[in-house]
């Protein structure tokens, strides 16, 4: 069920510590907030000088209000936080919010002391948000304990920064998008990220969770969280660059950086991951609408042909389809649209709406009504006939109608008519429009029919109406119980750690010297290969010799070979067929928040030059993997290309769940990396292996 939170969300009573007369100083904001509802539930000024604040009588400390209080605002100088901390604790506090800052942000002596406070509030049985956080609110109780107020709705809003939580007030405002709720995240000392977002999950007044995240704190409980919500999360964070990727020792951990880890945690936990602010406004009123579907075929409806050509760019762009339309279809479509019309997709007016502005909704009616389409992209000029004021908002002059022409009246109507069809077929609908604040766009607005006034969020917003298959419903797999930990390292000892796990491998003998060599013959048939054991990257050095056709070859490749590297070991191995086969890199690289990342792509001595690779959270069930294979750039070479046969992908994806479970279940292995895994039409198998210990 997840952590108690009511005396955060809805104490019976609140106090507000460092409350001031001072506009300038935080307490005074808090308190001025909090003063929002007094007649919801006490709510007690403390400023150690007494007097009046805020026109009430302030106490000069907690004991002095005689009465247990619920929930206590701290917002003194940092010297003062613990000592404020015990008084609110002493009288009963089972919840604090930390204003206070000075702490881990400020370096090693600072988070022992903030550690210190979270063990004292745990050990009272309380919770402590923050510190070094900026308030909470929740509309739905009248609790108003942040620096600003935050106009009601149904978004949840946890966010590490003030200022983005402002301007997402702001954005949203347009859209009629309101608050559920608000937390500063702070420093989680105490209350992380997770409990919050299971909380909002469990609160039925909240719809949609909004996130701005830097620290995820334990990343992997946050996927789980956000997966198990039962409605949307929305995630935008910062710091996803490429700089924690150039020490890894690996080809997986070269090509892994920290925005591949979050984009594969937030698509395998079924989370909205944006870019910016803007970003996340326009997903969020997409999800609004209340309207979602699994088909990506999108009709583009435009009265100009430019418009209708960038809307279909920029749909194709966000991942969606625009298929041309059947005969059946566009022959419906011309019932209603005059002979100029355009009707294979993108679907164009051509001017008929000027002549006749019910043309708008009729077309609208006829692709929903289709089961051709998924979801309708309408682009343009609509609303421009009812528009008195400026376009776009940026003052470019009212529409060729004006307000209360024939013209407008009857797009107002077009309007009317496009809601009624959308109600009678609720498929996914999104409006671009020059005009997007004109009287009839506001109608499709009230109507949950998002508007828009960039090309490229309308598609956006369609891309979030689609629900992607991620190879599975969303969901991280559970981790592995801890294995015995590897003590080898090596080339064998990982071969010998994956296949007792399922994995197979060519036959194969560790050598040190020719007589080794030649007993590895007696074992196994040629040809053979011979690889020089603790070489990194094997294959640039020249340690790997193929298609050794008898032991003479052999014996002539170890000397040529130990000559020129002068390895400790060698591996013999019996030569894999590559008939018809597709080389495939599988790795493993563990996460500080997110644990172990799984990475699957085109391998071979090509992977980092190519670059076409997946990530998910490991373990992979082979399902996900059998998607993320498919969802290759080259993923055409796996079915067959060019006269050659299809691969057994079913047979790689169940040997990466192997592989993927393996590393998953082994915590003091930094990277494991299978390279190649070569994928035939008849199955699956391993020709290399690597780990790197932590």
């Amino acid at each position: 069920m997840g952590r108690d939170l009511t005396a955060l969300f809805d104490p019976k009573s609140v106090a507000v510590i460092g409350a001031s007369n001072d506009p300038a100083k935080y307490g005074h904001a808090v308190a001025a907030q909090a003063l929002r509802a007094p007649d919801r539930r006490p709510v007690h000024l403390v400023n150690r000088r007494g007097g009046t604040v805020l026109g009430r009588a302030a106490a000069t400390s907690l004991a002095e209000i005689g009465e247990p209080v619920d929930l206590v605002v701290i917002s003194v100088p940092g010297p003062g936080f613990e000592a404020a901390v015990d008084d609110a604790l002493a009288c009963g506090a089972r919840a604090i919010v930390g204003i206070t800052a000075g702490f881990a942000e400020t370096g090693p002596a600072g988070l022992a002391r903030q550690r210190a406070i979270a063990d004292r509030v745990r050990a009272a049985g309380a919770v402590l948000v923050g510190p070094n956080c900026l308030g909470i609110a929740d509309n739905t109780t009248q609790l108003y304990l942040a620096s600003d107020g935050f106009a009601p709705g149904d978004i949840a809003l946890l966010s590490q920064s003030g200022n983005l939580a402002l301007e997402l007030q702001l954005r949203c405002a347009p859209h009629g998008l309101g608050f559920s709720r608000f937390v500063s995240l702070g420093n989680q000392a105490d209350v992380t990220l997770v409990d919050l977002v299971e909380d909002c999950a469990r609160h039925e007044p909240t719809r949609a969770i909004a996130v701005y995240a830097e620290d995820f704190g334990d990343g992997r409980a946050f996927a789980r969280a956000a997966a198990a919500a039962g409605k949307p999360v929305v995630l935008l964070t910062a710091g996803r660059g490429t700089a924690s990727a150039r020490s890894a020792q690996s080809h997986t951990g070269a090509l892994t950086t920290s925005s591949d880890v979050v984009a594969a945690a937030c698509r395998d936990a079924g989370v909205e991951l944006v870019a910016t602010p803007r970003e996340m406004t326009v997903v969020l009123a997409a999800l609004n609408a209340g309207v979602r579907t699994s088909g990506r075929r999108t009709a583009v409806f435009t009265d100009g042909g430019g418009h209708g050509a960038i809307a279909a760019d920029a749909a194709e762009a966000a991942g969606l389809e625009v298929p041309e339309l059947r005969a059946a279809v566009q022959e419906k479509l011309r019932t209603v649209l005059w002979e100029q019309s355009a009707v294979g997709n993108p679907v164009d007016l051509a001017g008929m709406g000027e002549q006749n502005p019910g043309s708008y909704a009729d077309t609208v009616g006829g692709l929903l009504a289709t089961d051709e389409v998924d979801a309708v992209l309408m682009t343009g000029y609509f609303g421009g006939y009812a528009a008195s004021d400026g376009g776009l908002g940026e003052g470019l002059g009212g529409g060729l109608g004006g307000g209360g022409s024939a013209l407008a009246e009857g797009e107002l109507q077009a309007a009317r008519a496009i809601v009624t069809h959308r109600r009678a077929m609720p498929k996914p609908l999104v409006v671009q429009s020059m005009y997007p604040r004109s009287t009839s766009c506001q109608v499709l607005a009230d109507a949950g029919i998002p508007v828009f006034s960039c090309t490229e969020d309308a598609a956006r917003a369609l891309a979030a109406m689609t629900v992607r298959d991620a190879g599975g419903p969303p969901g991280v797999a559970p981790l592995p119980p801890a294995a015995t930990p590897l003590r080898d390292a090596g080339y064998h000892g990982v071969r010998g750690l994956l296949s007792a796990a399922g994995v197979p491998f060519p036959p194969a003998r560790e050598i040190t010297d020719e007589a080794g060599l030649l007993a590895a013959t007696e074992e196994f048939t040629g040809p053979y290969v011979l690889k020089a054991l603790h070489v990194l990257h094997k294959s640039d050095a020249g340690g790997v010799a193929l298609r050794l056709a008898d032991r003479h070859a052999l014996t002539a490749a170890y000397r040529d070979m130990h000559a020129r590297l002068g390895a400790p070991s060698y591996s013999v191995e019996a030569m894999a067929d590559l008939t018809d086969g597709i080389e495939l890199i599988v790795g493993v690289n563990r996460d500080p928040q997110f644990g172990p990342v799984a990475m699957v792509g085109l391998g071979g001595v090509l992977t980092e030059t190519l670059h076409d690779v997946a990530f998910s959270l490991a373990p992979v069930p082979a399902r996900r993997a059998g998607h993320l294979l498919r969802a290759l750039r080259t993923a055409a070479l796996l079915a067959g290309v060019r006269g050659r046969p299809a691969v057994d992908v079913a047979a790689a994806a169940a040997v990466i769940e192997r592989i993927t479970a393996a590393a998953a279940a082994h915590p003091e292995i930094a990277e494991l990396e299978v390279n190649p895994l070569l994928v035939r039409p008849d199955g699956a198998l391993a020709l290399d292996a690597r780990a790197v210990l932590a």
